[in-house]
């Protein structure tokens, strides 16, 4: 719902209505003997300064969000939409002109028309004052992170941030709570999807409630951010040997949620693929930015690190198999280190710098505290040697990459 631009809008739009009508309420508890009274001409004069100003502010404040989201579009990637749009300081501040505007309009309607008396023309008064101050710091505020929003760094920032939710999510619970995936020669009866696109959520506890009650067990093969097609199984069922009744297979594909695009919040690959496609148009020759591909470089050694850091007794909230009759199979490390610098060391084989910098990353990947993950590394550390040395042309190019790898040799 956070990516939704119009929710924060509605609900201060419902807001600023009940606030207008609320001073009304000070009328009921006859406090107008110890208030001052404040005429109507003033309260409509500021109320007018508010309303018309307002709803310029809003229209300026969609204007530049609408252009923060093309550049981020134009000099990040694409994929990278759905987090500017989800900026809460954009929607916080797009909110406030909405809300005061309306809160404005409809307060000016009603002490036009005589809704209030005395304490309530006060508490009008008083509301507005403050809406006014709220309005000023919010637009202070605003300009500041709208000179950011959209640009290169603060996109990747986004993405890095984004992406690491997601690893967090998966690293603390690797299979959702249901049991680890076994290896089977026969996995059972397939299920198949009615919609094609990329599986964006599981419901493992719908699927647990559906083996419980059809009494069979069932094995998920396609994880968020699948492609689900017509050819590609979701799941598979293992029923008894003496079963004779076919299983109903709609509930299981019920549990799928299929969209047309990926989504960052279960899907930690997503995030690792948008960076990498940021990385990946700065390298390329129009652009020509190998300072972003390190820095996204960077990110990656970031998210890797935290990714193997061992969860700690608490830290996780499925410590036990909560749903045992569904079998979710874990990420793949390899899979993950190919989305996340494969495109990298593809594009910049012929720089250098870019080169070195993804030599070292892999270097400092290597001498963490996980087998799995130094394999991994020294795999796409040669894996990368061998596109650089293919483009690189100096020799003392050649030399420098083949003494940054040699670490990816030893037999460790």
């Amino acid at each position: 719902m956070g990516e939704r631009l119009w929710i924060k809008p509605l609900v201060v739009f419902l807001m600023s209505i009940g606030f207008a009508l609320f001073a009304r309420l000070a009328d009921g508890v006859h406090i107008g003997d110890v208030l001052p009274d404040v005429s109507s001409d003033s309260i409509e004069t500021l109320l007018q300064i508010l309303s018309a100003s307002m709803l310029v502010i809003a229209t300026f404040a969609v204007a530049s969000m609408v252009a923060a989201y093309s550049a981020a579009s134009a000099t990040a990637t694409p994929r990278s939409f759905p987090l500017i749009i989800a900026d809460d300081a954009s929607q916080n501040a797009l909110s406030t002109f909405i809300g005061a505007f309306i809160f404005s309009s409809v307060a000016l309607v009603a002490i036009k028309n005589g809704y209030y008396e005395e304490s309530g023309r006060f508490v009008l008064f008083v509301l507005t004052l403050i809406l006014f101050a709220v309005v000023i710091l919010t637009f202070v505020g605003w300009v500041d992170s709208i000179a950011r929003l959209g640009r290169l760094g603060s996109t990747v920032k986004k993405a890095e941030a984004a992406a690491n939710e997601a690893l967090e999510v998966r690293r603390k619970a690797p299979n959702f709570g249901a049991a680890v995936a076994r290896e089977r020669s026969d996995p059972g009866h397939s299920v198949y999807s009615d919609a094609i696109g990329y599986v964006q959520r599981v419901d493992i506890p719908e699927l647990q409630a559906h083996a419980e009650q059809a009494k069979v067990r069932i094995l998920l093969a396609s994880l968020p951010g699948t492609f689900a097609a017509p050819g590609r199984a979701l799941a598979f069922v293992a029923t008894t040997a003496d079963r004779k009744e076919e299983f109903d297979a709609g509930p299981i594909r019920s549990a799928f949620t299929i969209g047309p695009d990926r989504t960052f919040d279960e899907d930690p690959r997503f995030g690792l693929i948008v960076l990498s496609e940021i990385a990946s148009r700065a390298l390329s020759p129009a652009v020509n930015d190998p300072g972003t591909a390190i820095d996204v470089i960077g990110s990656f050694v970031r998210l890797f690190t935290t990714w193997c850091q061992p969860v700690q007794d608490g830290e996780s909230e499925n410590t036990e198999v909560l749903y045992p009759l569904v079998e979710v199979p874990e990420l793949s490390l390899d899979d993950m280190l190919d989305d996340a610098f494969r495109a990298i060391a593809r594009d910049g084989a012929g720089n250098i710098e870019v080169v070195l910098r993804l030599q070292k990353a892999f270097q400092a990947l290597a001498t963490l505290d996980n087998s799995a993950l130094r394999a991994g590394a020294k795999r796409q550390a040669r894996l990368a040697e061998a596109r650089a040395e293919a483009a690189l042309e100096a020799p003392e190019d050649i030399a420098l990459l083949r003494g940054a790898t040699r670490f990816a040799n030893v037999e460790s």
